[in-house]
């Protein structure tokens, strides 16, 4: 039967013959392995740190804007990648805001280096081009007979009568302006140079002021027709007198009826001239 090599019991070691080893102190395997784990902790930490203050080598710059991967790192140590220069990197498939922008043409002002502000630019038709002249309302004519064309329509003593020019007090008195017809705007009315109307009074053509009546606006307006007997010429109709038109007799103007039985039907025919004054 084979020895009994366990340990003997340490109650008693003198009496069975055991002695315990001096020869080192107790607890000694266990300081040189903490002293172990301790230096190999220092080393890794030392490590740790060389590696990350280390310089980029040709092949991290060539891989800047990436997050290496943990066996890269070494030590399982978080690296955060160097932001690039360009901004966010594009993802695959889409194009950046940048590289979509049109790019300048060489036609542009912006490419040929022009020097011309965009605020000088040529302005606007609107602001260059004038607006039409609004037509004057009013325009100075003087009426000639058409069977007597060196006579014209002549204010004197109030009346209005058919006489030749003479000097420029004549020429003044021979010329009205027309405007709109008092009683009716598609009409005529005329005004003499110092200010009064032409109206019929007991059908007979004389200059007046204006009372504002609503019977001086319409005696002082005139509708003109075409002449049936001379091409251009015209004939003036009363307002409030229709079938009645003006007409010279004796060489005095004056409101009468006109018909195919009238006599000297060329005497209610006029031509408007430019004013003679």
């Amino acid at each position: 039967m084979p020895d009994n090599k366990s340990r003997p019991s340490q109650e008693q070691p003198w009496e069975n013959g055991w002695a315990p080893d001096t020869s080192r102190a107790p607890g000694t395997r266990r300081l040189w392995l903490a002293g172990g784990l301790a230096v190999a902790t220092i080393v890794a930490c030392v490590t740790a740190i060389a590696l990350n203050d280390k310089p980029v080598d040709d092949k991290s710059e060539a891989r800047q804007g990436q997050t290496l991967s943990d066996e890269e790192t070494g030590g399982g140590l978080i690296s955060f990648a160097t932001p690039s220069t360009s901004g966010s990197p594009t993802p695959t498939g889409k194009k950046s805001t940048a590289a979509s922008a049109s790019p300048k043409t060489s036609s542009s002002p912006e490419a040929q280096g022009s020097s011309t502000p965009h605020a000088s630019a040529a302005p606007s038709a609107s602001s260059t081009t004038k607006p039409p002249a609004p037509k004057p309302a009013a325009t100075r004519r003087s009426v000639r007979s058409v069977n007597y064309p060196d006579r014209y329509w002549h204010v004197s003593g109030g009346l209005v009568k058919l006489d030749q020019v003479g000097g420029s007090e004549s020429r003044a008195d021979s010329t009205f302006t027309v405007v709109k017809g008092l009683a009716d705007s598609s009409c005529s009315t005329f005004v003499t140079a110092d200010g009064t109307y032409l109206r019929h009074r007991d059908f007979v053509l004389r200059a007046e002021r204006n009372d504002g009546s609503a019977l001086f606006k319409q005696d002082a307006t005139f509708c003109a027709v075409p002449s049936s007997y001379s091409s251009g010429a015209v004939m003036l109709e009363s307002v409030n007198y229709p079938g009645r038109f003006l007409r010279h007799k004796n060489f005095a103007l004056r409101l009468d009826t006109y018909g195919y039985g009238s006599n000297h039907r060329e005497d209610f025919s006029f031509n408007l001239v430019d004013g003679l004054a």
